[in-house]
């Protein structure tokens, strides 16, 4: 078996232990969690995904993250996933979550904030190339067709959520 994850129904309610591979295939209801990074300035980590991912191979995306592991909450696996993905252990504030209808399944999406103020250390087996870009920067990025489709509909709400929401109040 592969990676388990919690199979969860539309209220984002518990229903069992499925591996990942199999929620997918079945489009069965899971968790991703992901985060959106800024920086000391308020700019916004892209990154390209690694050419060999079995999940949106090359394409650009502002989402940092993956599955929640079975039991884990939101914030434990945004944590947890800036860790493995970017090497960085900062603080993470739950934003919103929601049903996300996915181009290969469908998923509950748990975005999160966070302020990464030291240097990052991708891992190339999950990230190709990154930069940090302005709000406007990434509005002219998500237009373009190698940006992972799904973190689109998380872009419009996150941004749609005004400058107060996003401000940094995170130490």
């Amino acid at each position: 078996m592969g990676e388990l994850v919690d199979r969860v129904d539309e209220q984002d309610r518990v229903r069992g232990v499925v591996d990942r591979g199999e929620a997918i295939t079945h489009h069965w209801l899971h968790r991703v969690a992901t985060t959106v990074c800024r920086d000391g300035e308020g700019r916004i980590l892209v990154h390209r995904r690694a050419a060999d991912m079995s999940r949106f191979p090359g394409q650009y995306n502002f989402l940092v993250g993956g599955a929640a592991e079975v039991g884990e909450s939101y914030e434990e696996a945004a944590a947890r996933e800036l860790t493995e993905e970017i090497g960085v252990r900062v603080p993470v504030r739950f934003a919103f979550k929601f049903l996300c209808r996915g181009e290969i399944s469908p998923y509950w999406l748990g975005v999160h904030d966070a302020v990464v103020r030291t240097d990052i250390t991708p891992d190339p087996d999950e990230i190709a190339w990154h930069a940090w870009v302005t709000e406007d920067e990434l509005r002219e990025m998500a237009r373009r067709p190698t940006f992972v489709a799904d973190s689109l509909y998380a872009l419009d709400r996150y941004l749609s959520r005004g400058e107060a929401a996003r401000a940094d109040p995170l130490p």
